[in-house]
């Protein structure tokens, strides 16, 4: 008889050999982390796919009305947040997260049944514009939470970048979808199509929740019943008073202004070269297929050797730099060709560089700010610098601006962007070096 003593994981079977050469994953956590792989690809699967219609949506509702429907949106957004703070504070996490996949799932119904009137086709696509809007936001940040709350943080710093490499997969899917069953099924019908992959997702929440609770009682998974975020206005008072986090929501004002151009522009220039509507929402799919791809080689390949190699301040002004060669180049030349490479190439940057390096100025702060401000930051200063932006575009217009000068406006905004992510880098390390965070 051997004297040795073994474990359960000394000889673990091949599909989690397999998945321990890209991740360093003990087998009691195994099956959680895949769960939450599978339900971050099914949330954005079911997300993009749904995004090409928001955008022909835009369209349909008529483009002298984007302006409204971003203002719509942020005040949809402002009504949104707190009503989803007071079901938080007094719902558990068990009910909590599932609800509100329920509640978006049913939604997708009610508008699919709503677009069979063609009657109201023009209000039912701005309303849908609007609700799909605040959606993007809502179901990414209670993700979030859900995976904060379940996982210890040493599991989050083992397991959260394979978890995140799900929804940036599921990006991609939900694009390539789109462009291979709207021209058999029609863009409204993909709505339940979307419906039907947020059900997967929901199923994952599900099985996750019970995951959780078999956890030991000790560790921080076991947590089921507090609040997934702090107040809003919480956020606004700590933002105002500090220099810092003014800046922060500067440069998000600023990146968001620059997105809203290039969106209005993107809806007038496609408008003028397509006629169809089907043909537009493809088109629309392919350059968030396009950009999600881009995504992914620039997050396995990049990112890490220009956060690692270079500090927080030049990856924070990648962009910056980059949006001022673009709008400087769209004013040249405001073609159909220009405005895709530059739409895919500024969002592409956005989503693997920006926002990571974007994150890091919050690893230096207090953890009330790291909840409560950022919310405030990444929800109503984000969805308001859109409503602000759509309106300025208008008002340009009206001026007698063109693609070319709209674009030629943009560049001295871009320069106070890099400007400013020059600052908040400084500013960060310099914190990091002598306050470093709780």
């Amino acid at each position: 008889m051997s004297n040795s003593t073994t474990t359960p994981d000394d000889h673990p079977p091949a599909w989690l050999r397999w998945l321990r050469r890209a991740v360093r994953v003990e087998r009691a956590e195994a099956g959680a982390m895949l769960a939450a792989f599978l339900y971050f690809f099914f949330l954005l699967c079911g997300y993009y796919i749904l995004r090409p219609l928001r955008d022909e949506m835009g369209i349909v509702g008529g483009v002298k009305n984007l302006p409204w429907l971003f203002t719509g949106t942020f005040i949809a957004m402002l009504v949104a947040v707190p009503l989803f703070g007071a079901a938080a504070a007094r719902l558990p996490r068990r009910t909590l997260v599932p609800a509100v996949y329920g509640f978006f799932i049913i939604n997708i119904g009610i508008f699919w049944i709503l677009f069979q009137d063609s009657t109201a086709h023009a209000s039912t696509a701005r309303a849908f514009f609007i609700w799909l809007s605040v959606f993007n936001l809502f179901v990414v940040s209670v993700f979030w939470s859900f995976m904060v709350d379940i996982f210890r943080s040493e599991q989050g710093k083992r397991l959260f970048g394979f978890i995140a490499a799900g929804g940036t997969t599921g990006a991609v899917t939900g694009p390539l979808l789109t462009t291979q069953l709207v021209g058999s099924l029609g863009p409204v019908n993909l709505l339940p199509v979307s419906g039907a992959i947020l059900a997967c997702a929901l199923g994952c929440v599900l099985w996750l929740n019970r995951w959780a609770e078999r956890q030991p009682a000790s560790t921080h998974a076991k947590s089921t019943e507090g609040a997934l975020g702090g107040s809003i206005w919480a956020g606004f008072t700590l933002t105002l008073r500090s220099r810092y986090l003014l800046a922060v929501a500067a440069f998000i004002w600023i990146f968001t202004t620059l997105a809203t151009f290039v969106y209005f522009e993107q809806a007038h220039i496609v408008k003028g070269a397509l006629s169809d509507s089907a043909a537009r929402t493809v088109l629309f799919a392919k350059i968030d297929l396009a950009v999600n791809t881009l995504t992914i080689l620039t997050q396995i390949f990049i990112t890490g050797r220009l956060l690692t190699r270079f500090g927080v301040t030049p990856t924070l002004s990648a962009m910056p730099v980059i949006a001022t060669a673009g709008f400087a180049l769209l004013a040249a030349l405001p073609g159909l060709a220009v405005l895709i490479g530059f739409q895919v190439v500024r969002r592409a940057g956005d989503y693997a560089i920006t926002r990571p390096a974007r994150e890091m100025l919050f690893t230096v702060v207090d953890r009330e700010t790291k909840y409560k401000a950022k919310n405030f930051i990444d929800t109503v200063v984000y969805r308001g610098g859109d409503a602000i932006a759509g309106w300025l575009f208008a008002g340009l217009g009206a001026l007698g601006l063109g693609t070319a000068g709209i674009a030629a406006a943009a560049v001295p905004l871009c320069l106070a962007w890099m400007a400013l992510a020059v600052w908040l880098g400084r500013a960060q390390k310099q914190r990091a070096e002598t306050e470093p965070a709780a």
